[in-house]
């Protein structure tokens, strides 16, 4: 499979042989969807925390008695069933919200995203993406001569003076191959790839 690269101007020039098996996979939605729910979830911190029946603030003494009143017994103020008690099953600081995703489902999951980016012309490849100095307004020159707002960039590896660059566009993320992850490459309306992350993403996934 070909993909084009563009160059600094936004024209089509040369072109580059990747993997059918990494650009040209058939997409599986159910795949993707379960890779990004489980990456989501992966992320979440269990910093939560609600009390229990023993744990609240209330009174020992027994609210009524027992009977003669017509209303429900009840022994205690710190009962799940009223407003202000505890909770019968609560959350706790430590609970775990991550889901197990095997590595092979990881990587086709990956594959199928890149391979439907190429399909909808969303993946756009340069030779290189690179600025002399760390100066923001070099970056965003660069991104309008390819005619493009809001991009997830994918270099081979991040240098001090692009990193610097494109920390302040908050249209813009930077990444290497191995930090690429499912909702990044799906959150942005175009993903740009040089040409020497391809072949790192063809090591890391292939």
């Amino acid at each position: 499979m070909e993909l084009k690269i563009i160059n600094e101007q936004g024209q089509s020039g040369s072109t580059v042989n990747v993997s059918d098996a990494l650009f040209g996979r058939e997409y599986n939605e159910s795949l993707v969807h379960q890779v990004v729910v489980a990456y989501q979830a992966n992320a979440r911190a269990g910093n939560r925390a609600q009390m229990t029946r023993s744990e609240v603030r209330h009174s020992t003494k027994k609210p009524w008695r027992q009977k003669g009143t017509g209303r429900a017994r009840i022994g205690t103020t710190a009962s799940p069933l009223w407003r202000g008690g505890g909770r019968a099953f609560p959350n706790s600081p430590d609970e775990n919200f991550s889901h197990k995703v095997n590595r092979k489902m990881y990587r086709a999951g990956i594959a199928a995203i890149l391979s439907q980016l190429a399909r909808e012309d969303r993946l756009v490849v340069v030779e290189s993406f690179a600025v002399d100095a760390p100066k923001t307004k070099m970056v965003a020159q660069k991104l309008k001569n390819l005619g493009i707002d809001s991009a997830l960039l994918v270099t081979e590896s991040l240098d001090d003076n692009l990193m610097l660059a494109a920390r302040n566009l908050p249209n813009l993320l930077v990444l290497e191959p191995k930090h690429v992850d499912p909702l990044s490459l799906i959150r942005f309306p175009r993903v740009i790839v040089t040409k020497a992350a391809l072949e790192k993403f063809e090591e890391l996934l292939g």
